[in-house]
């Protein structure tokens, strides 16, 4: 070989070299990221420990108000411009209390353009004093406690990811928003417009609900829905006058019945099960009243639409015509749809944990269970909403197996770090 062919070659073989180290680097962690999310892990689990010791039952209302101090009170340390707004333009669902716990809004001004929020519900279905018999504790690589996993981690991730970013001293994001309410539980009745009118404003929505066992980030969510159907007839004698009556039950029945075949999209995950009714008070009286409740799922948001609009056209054909037919249809979550904006995201996502931190990650884009906040923010949005960048972990509303996993913490946050940064850059596209 002549010496010109083995400079060629010499110089051919340095360059692959470098390419492969290129390569590897970049699939490495980003070092002071990585170490800096390790070193949040403890200050994360002490903040962890005070949100599981302060009892924030959605219908507690002293609860969730001290539990929105101390959240407003640890971003307003962190920088941010702070409001903790009380519960005001209120969509009445059939069960929502008198009195709604409020809402904790931050947000972060950087120097750059993208608009970045994260969301979290600082509320939990347990009940006042449960806390006595079940406080904060880690067994092994779990962490317990009453809404560790629904959501109260969610919430711990967000403030400590914030003060991940404020050590980096990153600022290249245009706003971080970060809203965090205490009605998710009951349907998010005062939440949802808040949220709705953030979303769209968004180039990025995280909603940081647990990442199940998993750590699986989601795009879709079946919506939750409820119709109400109440009949009201005349009462009289079923024995000596049945006549005189106008029958509840005859017209209740006549109407299920003809809303049955309702549910005409099955395969499409539109469902209508009526499950609940009632009517009479004695053997010998033709009933007065009678209702029903049902239970309806859909995977979009205009099959709830139409299906409203469709069984407010059926009450109307009627078996007894004197009886009055009242049917009140509720959306308690709308379905999240996913959008490309959002798989986009959520490709890069997967990319970061798979290549920078060597984990696994499926990203999920068909509709599984329902039932989130993320969902209000994508109603409107024109950026991507992805749920489930919360830690690992089981056991949410289990009253006593409640967990999340400790070695989740850093790769949530690390990952958390990359996101915004490479949406602020334009990479995440």
């Amino acid at each position: 070989m002549n010496p010109s062919h083995r400079s060629i070659t010499r110089h051919g073989l340095t360059a692959l070299a470098l390419a492969a180290l290129a390569t590897f680097a970049s699939a490495a962690p980003v070092a002071d990221i990585q170490e800096l999310a390790q070193k949040q892990q403890q200050p994360y689990l002490d903040t962890l420990k005070d949100l599981v010791h302060i009892e924030s039952g959605s219908k507690d209302i002293e609860g969730t108000k001290q539990i929105a101090e101390y959240v407003a009170g640890k971003l307003r340390a962190l920088g941010g411009k702070v409001e903790v707004l009380q519960a005001s333009d209120v969509y009445r669902l059939d069960d929502t209390p008198e009195h709604i716990g409020p809402m904790v809004h931050a947000e972060f001004k950087g120097k750059g353009t993208s608009r970045i929020m994260m969301i979290a519900h600082m509320d939990t279905v347990y009940l006042k004093g449960m806390l006595k018999d079940q406080p904060f504790r880690i067994d092994g690589d779990k962490a317990y406690g009453l809404g560790i996993s629904d959501d109260k981690q969610g919430v711990a991730l967000i403030i400590h990811a914030v003060d991940l970013l404020k050590k980096m001293g990153y600022e290249d994001y245009g706003t971080l928003t970060v809203l965090m309410n205490s009605d998710e539980e009951i349907s998010s009745p005062a939440a949802r417009s808040t949220i709705t009118r953030l979303g769209a404003e968004q180039d990025a929505v995280f909603s940081f609900e647990g990442g199940g066992t998993d750590g699986s980030l989601r795009l879709a969510t079946s919506g939750i829905g409820a119709a109400y159907l109440k009949v009201t007839g005349k009462a009289s004698h079923a024995g000596a006058k049945p006549e005189d009556g106008v029958n509840a039950l005859y017209e209740l029945s006549h109407q299920l019945l003809q809303m049955k075949d309702l549910s005409s999209k099955p395969e499409g995950g539109l469902k209508l099960n009526w499950t609940v009714s009632k009517s009479g008070t004695n053997r010998n009286v033709i009933p007065a009243e009678a209702t029903a409740q049902a239970d309806a799922r859909a995977l979009k948001v205009a099959d709830f639409t139409a299906l409203e609009q469709t069984m407010n056209e059926k009450v109307k054909n009627k078996l007894l015509p004197d009886a009055k037919v009242d049917l009140k249809f509720e959306v308690r979550r709308p379905p999240l749809e996913a959008n490309d904006a959002g798989r986009a995201f959520a490709k890069h996502a997967q990319g970061i944990y798979e290549k920078e931190l060597q984990l696994p990650m499926k990203v999920m884009d068909k509709a599984t269970g329902g039932g989130t906040d993320a969902a209000f923010a994508a109603l409107k949005a024109k950026g991507g909403v992805i749920e489930g960048f919360g830690l690992s972990g089981y056991g949410a509303h289990s009253n006593n197996a409640e967990y999340v996993h400790i070695n989740t913490i850093v790769p949530r946050l690390y990952l958390t770090a990359r996101m915004i940064q490479d949406i602020s850059a334009g990479k995440a596209r």
